[in-house]
Parts: C-alpha cells; sequence; structure tokens
C-alpha cells in the first residue's frame, strides 16, 4: 500500500461550496449558466459553475472570493490551476494557492499541496513536507489524510514504524467510509497487527469495503464466505461476488471462479466457463496446475470454446475494463 496520489478536491468541496439540497450534481450539462441562479443566494457561483464544467467562469468567481480570504475558493483556484482545467496547467500557480488556503486552515489545501508535494509537481519532492501537511489535514478529519498517513506511519516512512499509529488513523478514515482503509484495518485485525487479532472484526470490515467495491476485500471476502472462514458459509454469495471481482481483472478472484465451475460449488459446473477464466487468470500470473490437469482431459471442442472466450474478454479488457 502507499499513499494515494490524487486530490479528490472537487468532491470534498462540493458540501462546502453549497448547501446540502443543491450538492447532488447536475443531471445533464446546461448550454450556460442559468441567469437565475446569480440571484439564489443558496447558490455558490464558483463552484456551480466548475460542477457544470465552466471552469474560466468558476475561475473568475473564485478569484472574487480568494480576495475576500474565502479559503474554499482559493482551494478551488489551486485545483483549478492543478488540473489545468480552462486554464493552462499551472503547478506553481495551483501550490500557492493551496497554501494560502492552507494557512487559512482549510485540510483540503493541506492534503493537495501534501499531494503536490510527493509528487515533486511542487518543486523537487519533498516526502518530509508532504507528511507534515498529511499530519495536518489528518487532525482536522480529512479522511484521504487519515489513510495516507495511516501507511506512512505502517510502513516507517517519514515517521518511525508504528503499527497502532497506523490502526488508529486506518479507523478514523474507516469510520468515515473510507474503503480503503476499512480494508487496511481489515488485515490488521486479521494479523493481529497493531490491534488484537480478531477474525469476526476482520470479516465485518473486509464485508464493507468490499460493499463499496475495494477488489483486494472483494476477493478476500469473497474467499471467506466460501469457506466459512470469520462469516457464515455460502458458497452462492462468495460465487456472485468472485465473478464481480474477476470481471474488474483480479487474476486470484479469476482463478477461484475457475475452480468454482470446475467443481460446481457455489453454482453450476461448467467446463467451458472455467477453462476460460483459468486461461485468463494465467494470462494474469495465476497458475494453476490442477486446472491445467482438468483442462487437459476436456475434448478439444471444449478447449476451443474456452479459449476463444478467453481471448475475446482478453481482448475487450485491453480496450474497455470490465466492471
Amino acid at each position: 500500500m502507499r499513499p494515494a496520489r490524487t486530490t479528490a478536491i472537487a468532491a470534498l468541496a462540493a458540501v462546502a461550496f453549497v448547501t446540502p439540497g443543491l450538492a447532488q450534481p447536475a443531471k445533464k450539462k446546461p448550454a450556460a449558466p442559468a441567469a437565475s441562479a446569480q440571484a439564489d443566494p443558496n447558490v455558490d457561483l464558483a463552484y456551480g459553475a466548475y460542477q457544470r464544467g465552466f471552469y474560466l467562469t468558476a475561475l473568475a468567481e473564485a478569484t472574487k472570493r480568494a480576495k475576500q480570504n474565502d479559503p474554499i475558493a482559493m482551494t478551488l483556484l489551486g485545483e483549478i490551476y492543478a488540473k489545468g482545467l480552462g486554464v493552462g496547467r499551472d503547478d506553481k500557480k495551483a501550490a500557492e494557492w493551496y497554501r494560502l488556503a492552507a494557512s487559512h486552515g482549510n485540510r483540503n489545501a493541506m492534503f493537495a499541496l501534501a499531494m503536490l508535494d510527493f509528487e515533486g509537481r511542487n518543486g523537487p519532492r519533498n516526502p518530509d513536507e508532504a507528511a507534515k501537511l498529511l499530519a495536518q489535514a489528518a487532525n482536522l478529519g480529512h479522511v484521504a489524510a487519515q489513510y495516507d498517513l495511516g501507511l506512512l506511519y505502517l510502513q516507517g516512512q517519514q515517521f518511525p514504524q508504528d503499527f497502532k499509529r497506523a490502526a488508529q488513523l486506518f479507523r478514523a478514515a474507516a469510520d468515515a467510509g473510507n474503503p480503503e482503509a476499512q480494508y487496511a484495518l481489515a488485515t490488521m485485525y486479521k494479523e493481529g497487527s497493531g490491534v488484537p487479532k480478531d477474525i469476526a472484526e476482520a470479516m465485518k470490515l473486509m464485508g464493507l469495503a468490499s460493499i463499496a467495491g475495494n477488489l483486494d476485500a472483494m476477493v478476500e471476502y469473497g474467499i471467506a464466505q466460501f469457506n466459512g472462514q470469520g462469516v457464515p458459509k455460502n458458497e452462492a454469495a462468495a460465487a456472485r461476488l468472485l465473478v464481480k471481482a474477476a470481471n474488474r481483472g483480479s487474476p486470484i478472484a479469476q482463478n477461484r471462479l475457475a475452480r468454482i465451475l470446475m467443481a460446481g460449488r457455489g453454482m453450476p459446473a461448467n467446463p467451458t466457463q472455467a477453462i476460460k477464466w483459468h486461461i485468463i487468470s494465467k494470462a494474469g500470473g495465476a497458475s494453476d496446475p490442477e486446472i491445467d490437469l482438468f483442462a487437459s482431459k476436456q475434448t478439444p471442442e471444449v478447449r476451443a470454446a474456452a479459449e476463444k472466450a478467453a481471448k475475446k474478454w482478453l481482448a475487450d479488457a485491453r480496450t474497455v475494463p470490465h466492471s
């Protein structure tokens, strides 16, 4: 695991820029900003324009607010320059706006500036300064910063390795709904690292992360369901979950799905599909001599159909990722 390298400022700023009732993105992009929006005090023009893709309007409106020492507007300006939205990408200007917003206590700006420092987009890479910013943002409740800071403590980077502190940070982010933190903390409970070993708690967190779409969690939770380890045994539910993970490209899930289809446990046996997923998982680096032997005993027609299906899936995956 390593710290995330994305800012997600736009999503995090949504709640701050508009009232809760207006925080949802528009279902379709309008041809131009609605004139009536300017008369509505509940609509923030800067973020509303940003949300709809009118970046120059967002830039102009945010600049007005930034002159009034509005740290949220400063953060939005940093985002616009960092991503080159409507203007040329300018990391120097982005860093300046993020730094100014951070000096006003904006946790989103602290996190964004940390990412620039990690990536070397704010001068030479400066992981030490980035770690300090992560710590500041995490202390202010920034969920992604809590997760990333936990990784630094877990790996012993910029801070002495401290599994207990990592677990505390993962817990804070996990409780806020971060699936990566839920998976990381689940792994720590599973191994008894930084927290008491607790398989039931590990599987509870793994299940939450799985529901949220964390691919590693989906695979581990599916295997746990199939074997009845820490969760009630349910081969059919496990098979459905492993199908999803396999289609998202997990070689481990693809291998387990091939075994399920070979044995007919959790879903009906299907030699063609079993060999198909075996071929796909092997392409991802997951070999399995037992399924090789199974495939060798099938008819040429079955093997040919499986190879054709696998070839098509792999070709599609290179152009349009499966979901």
